[in-house]
């Protein structure tokens, strides 16, 4: 799966013992079928970041709760 500039992704960790690490790509530096990514980490640092397969995935954006219909009496 091929990330654009500004996409929210999520980096799976190597171990069981470590969280995902989630970020924002500032830029592709080569696309498929090698991609290079740099990517901004949500704890400050970047990185230039080559994904193995599966290893970087879209984060999803928070599904918004719908209000219920008012109902009708």
């Amino acid at each position: 799966m091929a990330f654009a500039v500004g996409e929210r992704v999520v980096a799976e960790a190597e171990s069981t013992g470590r969280r995902p690490l989630s970020g924002v790509v500032e830029e592709v530096l080569r696309g498929d079928p090698s991609p290079r990514y740099r990517i901004r980490w949500d704890d400050g640092h970047e990185s230039i970041y080559a994904p193995a397969s599966g290893a970087l995935r879209a984060k999803q954006r928070p599904k918004r709760q719908q209000q219920a219909a008012p109902r009708k009496r």
